[in-house]
């Protein structure tokens, strides 16, 4: 047993420095991100008095504008073949507005901070994953974005734990947190990922051009579709109908804390659900290399139908911690994966664009998703939520079925 797990890291010894680089960065970004993300739908609700509907607004307006500047640094970024700028630009304007939630004193303060540092995700995600993918060989893709995704969410049970800890010995009440308490908290949130700047400055690397490759760039690369093929048209289409499910996490924490899951161990479950996407995400970057991405994707699909029909009904703070658990499992085997189907699907010169357009799939959908999942709930009840999200899901993962894989066809 000894042997074979030791033979599983060893295959990450053969990863390129970029890949530890900025799995490293996204480590760093998201203990700072997750120090926050847990505490800010009981903060938003409980203390600035904001509805389901307007948590729902805040978190899917700010992930639709992200996901929409992705598609233009990607695209900027294969015009003037430069990556690493955009990818610290994006992390730089993060680090300077999440201090800023210690200041706010109404839910629209919020959302202008959320969205602020929802732009700089946006600027630094599409340049980010080209990078990857670049610096990785074909058959290595699941395995690069998974180590990434592991490392991204290990970050996410780090800062939990942090803000566990900081809550608990500065709030004077941890389990009823006054704005002053939250405020304490929301000021270390930028310490982390101004450590990951100086990773990015000193250790990212600037792929450099092949010859052969700087003639393929005599012909302008165009922000259209039209650049790609109905097969990744078709990729998109299924990406914007999943998305129309997967609303806000945010109404998880929400439902938890309904569940009877107390507002101070809130970051606790949190990282409980990011200690399981760690595991997952590692599993599932090796095991789509092996077994193929729409295999995985599909099956992360059913699973995350599964949990949002269990959240439906959960009545305990037990079944929502092993809701939660299951719920890694989701991302594991989709997240990276994802992001490597895109690269087997289209060729190196267009990847920056490519992942803008997957991002851009999201934005189509997200803000709806969240509107209509907060609005669903505050008119009809949670579980009416829950459950209309799982049958989007399982609609989504038939449509799947259609397309098609590098097993049977060549990237253009």
């Amino acid at each position: 047993m000894l042997l074979k797990v030791k033979k599983f890291f060893a295959r990450y010894r053969y990863l390129s420095g970029n890949v530890f680089a900025l799995s490293l960065v996204s480590l760093l970004n998201d203990t700072s991100s997750e120090i926050i993300y847990p505490l800010l739908p009981t903060f938003l609700a409980l203390t600035l008095g904001a509805s389901p509907f307007y948590i729902g607004v805040i978190e899917g307006v700010a992930e639709s504008v992200a996901s929409v500047l992705k598609l233009f640094s990607g695209y900027l970024s294969d015009k003037f073949d430069k990556r690493k700028f955009p990818v610290f630009l994006g992390y730089a304007l993060s680090s300077v507005v999440r201090p800023l939630l210690a200041f706010v004193g109404s839910w629209q303060a919020v959302f202008a901070v959320r969205l602020t540092d929802r732009i700089g995700k946006g600027i630094r995600g599409a340049p980010r994953d080209a990078i990857l993918a670049d610096s990785v060989a074909p058959e290595k893709r699941g395995l690069a974005f998974g180590f990434n995704r592991a490392a991204d969410h290990l970050g996410a049970v780090i800062g939990p734990i942090i803000a566990f800890i900081l809550l608990s010995y500065l709030a004077q009440n941890p389990e009823k947190p006054t704005a002053q308490d939250y405020s304490q908290v929301f000021l270390f949130a930028s310490i982390p990922v101004v450590l990951g700047l100086f990773v990015i400055i000193f250790f990212v690397k600037e792929e450099k051009r092949e010859p052969h490759e700087t003639q393929e760039k005599l012909t302008p690369i165009k922000l259209s579709l039209n650049e790609f093929d109905g097969n990744f048209k078709r990729f998109l289409i299924t990406i914007a109908l999943f998305t129309l499910s997967n609303s806000t996490d945010a109404f998880l924490l929400l439902r938890a804390e309904q569940s009877g899951v107390a507002p101070a161990v809130l970051p606790l479950l949190w990282m409980t659900l990011h200690f399981s996407k760690v595991i997952f995400s590692l599993i599932g970057g090796d095991l789509s290399d092996k077994f193929g991405r729409k295999t995985l994707i599909f099956t992360g699909w059913i699973i995350y139908a599964l949990v949002y029909g269990g959240f439906a009904f959960v009545n305990s703070a037990w079944q929502a911690g092993v809701l939660f658990i299951i719920y890694g499992i989701y991302f594991g085997l989709t997240e990276g994966v994802e992001k490597a189907l895109v690269a087997d699907l289209v060729s190196k010169e267009k990847r920056g664009t490519a992942y803008g357009f997957y991002n851009l799939a999201f934005s189509i959908t997200v803000l709806p998703a969240s509107i209509i999942f907060g609005a669903l709930w505050t008119y009809y009840g949670a579980s009416t939520a829950f459950l209309f999200s799982a049958i989007i899901s399982i609609c989504a993962a038939i449509l799947l079925l259609s397309v098609q894989t590098k097993n049977s066809i060549q990237p253009q």
